[in-house]
């Protein structure tokens, strides 16, 4: 297995959008200590009244995160980028799937992802490449 350079973040985030990503940064830190019960419960919460987020919504988010943090834009940081970019779809009232799970294929690997319209957005695997064990989507007219 090698190890790349240099990471991969996305250019072209405006300022507006890297300033927001930051300034959830912090509670999406916050979050990742949580336990899952509780972390769950906490974005059952926070995702109350919010629209579910479009995929280009969702990957606006996404790539806002990496954009401002290199922790989120590295290999390990999918829980507080995947978390950021759930608050950041929130700033903006709307919220994806948010996804946490394990890899299908061997090795075993935890993974935390969104999803939006159903599919993971930018992850860069087809579906099915992760096995949902947690998610907390929007919620729908019905659950309300």
């Amino acid at each position: 297995m090698t190890t790349p350079s240099a990471l991969d973040r996305p250019a072209g985030v405006p300022l507006t959008r890297r300033l927001a990503a930051r300034t959830v940064l912090l509670p999406a830190l916050a979050l990742t200590l949580l336990p899952p019960r509780r972390l769950r419960v906490v974005l059952a919460l926070v995702r109350r009244g919010a629209t579910p987020a479009s995929t280009a919504q969702a990957v606006e988010a996404r790539d806002a995160m990496c954009a401002a943090s290199l922790r989120c834009a590295g290999p390990r940081g999918c829980l507080p980028r995947s978390l950021g970019a759930a608050l950041l779809c929130r700033l903006r009232g709307t919220w994806p799937t948010w996804c946490t799970g394990v890899r299908v294929v061997p090795p075993f690997t935890a993974h935390a992802w969104i999803e939006a319209e159903g599919r993971p957005v930018a992850e860069g695997v087809p579906d099915g490449y992760f096995t949902r064990l947690m998610a907390v989507g929007p919620v729908s007219r019905t659950d309300a």
